[in-house]
């Protein structure tokens, strides 16, 4: 569309065109300077002879020659760098127009995607995005919420319930009787022997035993 509006293949074939047409020029220049530099060697050689053979007006008609040849050979300098300097405004311009073209065509690449996603669209979807995260949330709720005989339960009543069976646990832990430790060994120092060994109290459960081992022998 940009292309058909502007012109670009048009103008890129001008400048092109145009870069062409200078290149020739350029190199038609230096092989005129090429041509004219060994015509200027050439006269100042017969310039050298005619003098080596005394002929002194021969030899300034030489050298006379040889002056014109370097004031075209410079004439032809002032040519090229004239076309090198319009070369380079010409690639700069191409790079130019090139580069306008390119941020004209992302600008409206830009404006088009942003007429594809209108604001309205973009808040409806957010919206709609919104709703059905509330949706979902209500729903796992919903789920999570007990039904039937678990849901008249009473969370303080089990708690009190479960202080009691803790209360009560302590109670019989406190009750029960402490196990005898056992007797420690005593230390007899050498060249000594204990004359009779020495009586261990008997626990409940021993003089129980006994008394029924009695019961039984009358």
């Amino acid at each position: 569309m940009f292309t058909r509006l502007f012109g670009k293949p048009k103008t890129e074939s001008s400048a092109l065109t145009t870069l062409d047409k200078l290149n020739e020029t350029l190199e038609m220049l230096e092989k005129k300077e090429k041509v004219l530099q060994k015509k200027a060697a050439a006269e100042v050689e017969r310039a050298k002879e005619f003098t080596r053979a005394k002929n002194k007006r021969s030899a300034i008609q030489c050298l006379k020659r040889k002056k014109l040849y370097e004031q075209q050979i410079e004439q032809l300098g002032n040519f090229q760098l004239r076309i090198h300097d319009q070369m380079i405004m010409l690639e700069g311009a191409k790079a130019t127009t090139e580069t306008v073209d390119a941020l004209r065509t992302g600008a409206a690449a830009m404006k088009a995607m942003q007429k594809a996603t209108n604001i309205d669209d973009v808040d409806k979807t957010m919206d709609e995005i919104n709703e059905q995260t509330e949706n979902m949330k209500q729903i796992q709720e919903a789920l999570s919420t007990p039904i039937g005989s678990a849901a008249d339960f009473d969370e303080d009543e089990l708690e009190a319930e479960l202080e009691e069976l803790e209360g009560a646990e302590l109670e019989e832990q406190l009750l029960q009787p402490a196990t005898t430790a056992p007797a420690a060994p005593v230390h007899v120092p050498e060249g000594r022997q204990p004359t009779r060994p020495v009586p261990q109290k008997r626990t409940a459960e021993e003089d129980e035993l006994a008394a029924l081992q009695a019961e039984m022998a009358l």
